[in-house]
């Protein structure tokens, strides 16, 4: 007997391929669908699944909403289903919770037939005879699929001064979650970043500060500790129609425009900063210096072993170029995150196209280029950035990301693609 041939297998179950798992057992039943992901169970960054931390985006940025908003797999069915409609209604807000977010991927990945957890996939070759993907794991089955989609996500980036010092007292903020008592009762902690990560991880470790007597201090190597970007007509840099302007540009001038759109991607939400302020303000009435040292400009070089069993932080102030010393018990790196590319991807390096040394070429639809053209397509949902803008990492463009996958691999537009649906235009006659 033949083996089973999938039209697709998708690798990585993150919300990205999740929301394309949902998307095809709804709208697409004849393709022969499986994904897989080496964990136990769904899992999104439960290190920062922080007490009341919430999504940075509306709950309409769900998995399935923008394909399909009559979807049993929309954040409000999944609300319903829980018995909890009448609250979210109550509670008047666009945000959610992460750690309700998380809830109801796992909801969703536990209805799904097509999503099969701890399976880990070691290899993938491509069989040009037989015109398929073979896909092979750790103690399971080798499996053949026409097609694969990569939805591998992203590593915890460490500057590369810091490579290979982390440890049990200096941490990614990744894995804040597991070492958050111990921190806490350190006595001086360090958190290195600027994005809504370290904003995150700063105000719950100031919350606790009077009841453990913590010394905190916040550096950034950025110009200042500044706001996301959240005005309606600047979202709409988050849109198909900006992503179609985006693709068409040279590679250098992608570059430039990620640098501009920076605020877009990196930024601070609005409630947090003033949260942070508010407490800061709060707790300096009746203190003579602030409750937390906070510091832009300042870039951490290097970390040492202290006399004293503490660490020692290399820092400098990159503007006046002055460089200092700071001690500290514990350090909270929330330096962001770098994709993860699995090493059987590395391994078809030759024959793939490249834009740059590490940036692969990415068609509109988001099919990795081969130098050989070939039926059967390797989708990316992740290290998208050079190629599609600031989306990349989006949640809500990741579903209209996965309309596209969906419509190549049913050659029809079975989730149809709504454009003109902007305020603004990109380019002179683009309307």
């Amino acid at each position: 007997m033949a083996k089973e041939i999938y039209d697709v297998i998708g690798i990585g179950i993150g919300p990205f391929n999740l929301g394309l798992a949902a998307l095809i057992e709804e709208g697409a039943p004849d393709v022969k669908a499986r994904f897989l992901e080496k964990e136990p169970t769904f899992e999104w960054h439960p290190g920062m699944l922080i007490d009341q931390a919430d999504l940075q985006v509306s709950f309409l940025a769900d998995l399935v909403t923008f394909a399909n908003p009559k979807s049993k797999y929309t954040f409000i069915n999944y609300l319903h289903e829980h018995g909890r409609l009448l609250s979210f209604y109550f509670l008047k807000k666009f945000n959610i919770p992460r750690q309700e977010y998380n809830a109801y991927c796992q909801w969703v990945a536990g209805c799904l037939a097509n999503c099969t957890f701890g399976h880990e996939v070691t290899n993938v070759t491509y069989d040009r005879q037989q015109a398929y993907y073979v896909i092979e794991g750790k103690n399971v089955e080798t499996l053949r699929a026409r097609h694969v989609t990569l939805g591998t996500g992203s590593v915890p980036m460490i500057p590369t001064p810091l490579e290979g010092k982390t440890n049990a007292d200096i941490i990614h903020s990744s894995d804040y979650l597991y070492h958050e008592e111990r921190l806490k009762k350190s006595g001086d902690i360090t958190v290195v970043g600027s994005g809504q990560s370290a904003a995150e991880v700063f105000y719950d470790l100031l919350k606790d500060q009077e009841r453990y007597e913590d010394t905190l201090t916040w550096y950034t190597r950025s110009p200042g500790f500044f706001q996301l970007e959240e005005s309606s007509i600047g979202q709409e840099l988050f849109s198909p129609e900006y992503v179609d302007y985006f693709h068409g540009l040279s590679y250098d001038d992608r570059q430039q425009a990620l640098e501009v759109l920076d605020p877009l991607r990196n930024g601070v939400q609005q409630k947090t900063l003033l949260n942070i302020y508010e407490l800061l303000y709060h707790r300096s009435v009746e203190r003579k210096r602030s409750p937390a040292k906070i510091q832009a400009l300042t870039e951490v070089n290097d970390v040492t072993g202290a006399s004293d069993g503490r660490y020692l932080l290399s820092c400098r102030q990159w503007q006046k170029g002055e460089e200092f010393e700071h001690r500290t018990d514990k350090v909270v790196l929330a330096t962001g995150y770098q994709p993860l590319v699995p090493d059987w991807l590395q391994k078809m390096e030759d024959e793939l196209e490249w834009e740059s040394e590490k940036e692969f070429k990415v068609t509109r639809d988001y099919r990795l280029v081969f130098k050989d053209e070939r039926p059967n397509h390797l989708f990316s949902l992740t290290n998208l950035e050079h190629s599609h803008g600031t989306s990349a990492t989006n949640l809500a463009l990741s579903v209209k990301r996965n309309q596209h996958i969906v419509n190549v691999l049913t050659g029809e537009e079975t989730y149809p693609i709504y454009r003109d649906n902007l305020f603004q235009q990109f380019m002179e006659g683009n309307e």
